[in-house]
């Protein structure tokens, strides 16, 4: 059975508008759209603090949710400015709070090299950056990593050297299907089995990627996101009943 959950993301220009907050759209994936799962996006997240935190665990457990993925910005492991490296861990740390608290499974924190390649140094710091996190979070169940979707982290060997160099099975990527600078046809498949979640779109997930990702070695679930900005609860729907055609979706989908 294919997880399927809707990406925070997918309503930021809600967000943007000050009509929805978390709590409003757990509401909404839960009833209107009928999923379990939900990829929180830190954008909604209003606090790191513990009680506001805590509110929102009820409200997941409340609903019977889970939540296969915290994608976190502002808290990218590299930045030139070492005051602002260093302001954008503390920030990576009250976010891998808040994954304990949530009870999330997997967390994204990208490595902040805008530019599409990558310096020995860099590659090094954020390495060891993330061996930090990956400890943090292994000791709550949750697996650590990037998202390919801005700058050298859309390099597929890249992708596959940083594997390397962070050794730690903790660390798993949030994989963006087709959201590759070099290599798009194999890209997917090569890394899918370091990939803890996935974001898909109706126009990304046809039933030859599904069935090549699922041979290489991807187990995880699918989350819909897309940007369109407006119209969203609209343009979720559609998007929820195309990935659900390929996906073979049953009354019994989580």
């Amino acid at each position: 059975m294919h997880t399927i959950s809707i990406e925070g993301f997918s309503f930021h220009g809600m967000l943007r508008e000050g009509t929805m907050d978390l709590f409003h759209q757990l509401e909404s994936i839960r009833y209107r759209y009928g999923l379990q799962a939900v990829g929180i996006w830190n954008g909604f997240l209003a606090s790191t603090e513990d009680a506001y935190l805590a509110k929102v665990r009820q409200a997941l457990d409340e609903k019977a949710m889970t939540v296969p993925s915290l994608a976190c910005d502002w808290c990218a492991v590299w930045a030139d400015d070492e005051a602002e490296r260093e302001k954008q861990h503390q920030n990576a740390l009250a976010n891998i709070k808040a994954a304990k608290a949530l009870g999330a499974k997997s967390l994204r924190i990208d490595w902040g090299i805008q530019q599409d390649t990558i310096t020995d140094e860099e590659l090094a710091f954020i390495a060891k950056r993330y061996n930090e996190y990956c400890r943090l979070a292994e000791d709550f169940g949750c697996v650590v990593g990037p998202e390919n979707h801005f700058g050298a982290s859309r390099d597929p060997e890249l992708m596959l050297r940083m594997v390397e160099a962070v050794n730690h099975p903790s660390y798993k990527l949030l994989l963006h299907v087709q959201r590759w600078i070099s290599g798009r046809d194999t890209a997917d498949e090569r890394l899918a089995p370091h990939a803890a979640h996935v974001h898909v779109n109706a126009e990304t997930l046809t039933a030859e990627k599904l069935q090549s990702m699922t041979a290489a070695g991807y187990a995880g679930g699918w989350g819909i996101e897309h940007g369109a900005g407006s119209d969203e609860y609209r343009v979720t729907q559609e998007q929820l009943d195309a990935v659900k055609l390929v996906l073979g979706a049953s009354p019994a989908l989580k």
